[in-house]
């Protein structure tokens, strides 16, 4: 296997140049920060607990009076259901007040 430690980086492909290189990394990183951003985790927890808070909410406010009474006579499902609502809003409130900073430009201009 011969060793190419001593060739030019762009030897095995003499199309490319520096610049398509260092545009095709910004590319990459752009894609990369987007998709950071589109996997938050606040979002899925936020997300999560909003379609479960519904959920539960809407089988409390449904409860009949035997399932209250085998609660001690509290309405578990609507105040669980209540209090998921709660915390999924706050999770996608802080998102979007405190959003993924993009990541800091490079000044370095070599890949």
């Amino acid at each position: 296997m011969p060793d190419h430690s001593d060739h030019p980086k762009n030897s095995d492909h003499p199309g490319y140049t520096e610049k398509d290189v260092l545009r095709e990394v910004t590319d990459l990183e752009g894609k990369s920060a987007t998709a950071a951003r589109l996997f938050d985790i606040r979002r899925i927890i936020g997300g999560l607990f909003v379609i479960y808070g519904v959920i539960v909410t809407i089988a409390g406010l449904t409860d009949d009076d035997a399932a209250i009474d085998k609660a001690e006579g509290v309405n578990i499902n609507l105040w669980t259901g209540l209090g998921m609502l709660l915390l999924g809003l706050f999770f996608l409130t802080w998102l979007k007040l405190r959003p993924t900073a993009p990541p800091a430009p490079t000044d370095d201009p070599t890949p």
